[in-house]
This record gives C-alpha cells, structure tokens and sequence, in this order.
C-alpha cells in the first residue's frame, strides 16, 4: 500500500465515476481533464492497495472493494458537510441548505405544508426538492448527495446501510373522472377494469410492484390500453378528458377527489396499502438542517 495521503479530491472524484460510471462524465462534472481524474483514481487506488473499478459494456462498475469503499466515503463527504453546516448554524451566518428526495405523490401532498412549517423556525436556510424514483433517490441519498428521502418504504434490497421511521399509511387507489360510466354501474365488479384504459406507475418503481401484486391476487386481466406515468400534472389532466382508470397514491388525487372532479372505485378496506416515512443513513447523525426537516414532516403529518 502507498503512502500517499488520501484527500478530499480523492474521494470526490471516486464518488463522482461511481455515480455516473464513466471517467469522461465525472471529469466533465468536475470540470478537470480526463487524465488528471484518472491520475487521481491511481493515486486512490494506490494508497488502498486495491483495484475499485472495473470497465465493463456498462462503463466504470465498481468491484467488491469498491462498494465497500463507497460506503465509507460517502459517510464521510456527508459527515463533512455535517460539520461544515453545525459551524455555521452555531455562527448564525446563513448559507445552510437542506436537500430532500421526495416522491412524487408526496412532493404533491405533504410536502407544501412541510415546507411552510420548517420556513418557520428556518427562513434562511435554502431548500432544494429533489423527485425521482425511490430507486435513484436512494442511491443519491448513499452518495450524499440527499439529507433524507421521505416515501415509500422501498423493497429490502434497496435498504441496505439505510433506516426507515414509518410516519403513516396510504392507499393506492383506482381514480377516474366525475361521470364515468363504471361509477354508474349498479353492480360494480373489480374486473369490470379491464374493459377500460389503465395510468400506471412506471414498471419497476414500489407502487407499480404493490399494483401488480394486487391485480394479481385478484386474476385481474390486464387492459390491452395502458400509459406509464409518475407524473401527477399529466395523469390528471388525462384521466378528467378520457375514460382511463388511475392507478395512483391517494395523495396525488385528494384536490382533486375534494372538488368532486374525480371519484373513486370501490376498493375494499387495506387492499392496497403501504408505509409512508424518511429513509436516512444509517451510518450518519442528522446535520442540525436535516433534523429541523424531519421534524417539520412529523409535524405536517400529525396535522
């Protein structure tokens, strides 16, 4: 093993080529040459004695010492801002930034409130809003990237090095337009659906996999007319001038449910369900901005 120091800008660029698994891409990002990122890759590699990358069809793929590592620097690029954040906190000077991953269905009905509330306590201090998948949000929040991610609780190979607090429930629901025919229908059957265009979530994201569980269970045939949308804008705008039926989070339709412009299908009780709460590292403490958040989304819930 070398004795080279490892430094700050070791660390960066090693989390930036596993973020976006390319070296042109990471010496882009950080606006320096391929070749002194390379060098600085060597130089990393050197002083640990190990290889972290492997180059593969896919790009730069990290080797088994390189998640491990990854872990590590990650902590420790997070528990640096962590600082950096405590002393101006403790300074007054301002400047303090919170970033928080929201899903969609939540950054539509729970977070306005929440940011009211932690403007507050907290008016100074910028807040950045970050939508995603819980897949891509979780991998932010690993790199540092994310203080927290507020959502489903995601699948438990997502979780690993991660925490959960569960904060509430929410159903998914099958929403359409004020009008539509099933509403009218006397004898209203869960299979009758298929007779009608589906919005679903994007394959492979929780709520799409909780979906297909469910029209499993129930030997729901498939519609054989189906858009893929996490889009709350688009999906209501769609559903109120066409016959489709909404597979969504109850939360991206509850303006909407209260204007009378959209109803809901029957569903039984619980059917579809899942925990809502702020995924964290588990390997970190909270930055004095982050945990203000947090508290500002327990408030908001309890409200």
């Amino acid at each position: 093993m070398s004795d080279i120091r490892i430094r700050f800008r070791h660390l960066q660029c090693f989390l930036t080529i596993a973020q976006l698994r390319s070296v042109g891409a990471a010496a882009d990002a950080l606006a320096i040459t391929q070749p002194a990122l390379s060098k600085t890759l060597r130089e990393l590699e050197d002083a640990l004695g190990v290889k972290l990358f492997l180059r593969d069809k896919k790009g730069m793929m990290l080797t088994r010492f390189g998640d491990v590592f990854l872990q590590h620097a990650a902590a420790s690029i997070a528990s640096l801002q962590q600082g950096i954040d405590s002393i101006k906190l403790a300074g007054n000077t301002g400047g303090l930034a919170v970033a928080v991953g929201v899903l969609p269905n939540v950054a539509a009905s729970v977070m306005p409130k929440v940011v009211h509330l932690f403007k507050q306590t907290a008016p100074n201090t910028n807040v950045r809003i970050v939508m995603g998948s819980n897949s891509h949000l979780l991998d932010q929040l690993r790199l540092g990237e994310l203080d927290l991610v507020l959502g489903r609780l995601a699948q438990p190979e997502y979780m690993i090095g991660l925490s959960f607090e569960q904060l509430y429930f929410e159903p998914l629901v099958l929403a359409v337009r004020s009008g539509h025919a099933l509403l009218a229908t006397p004898r209203f059957r869960l299979k009758m659906i298929s007779d009608y265009p589906w919005m679903l979530p994007h394959y492979g994201t929780i709520i799409r996999m909780e979906t297909d569980r469910f029209l499993l269970a129930q030997g729901i045939t498939p519609s054989n007319d189906i858009v893929e949308t996490t889009s709350i804008s688009f999906g209501r705008s769609y559903l109120l001038q066409s016959d489709a039926i909404w597979f969504t989070p109850r939360g991206a339709a509850v303006p909407d449910i209260e204007n009378g412009s959209i109803a809901l299908l029957p569903l039984a009780s619980g059917s579809m369900e899942g925990p809502v709460g702020i995924t964290m590292r588990a390997d970190t403490i909270a930055a004095p901005s982050a945990a203000l958040m947090m508290q500002s989304i327990r408030d908001a819930v309890l409200q």
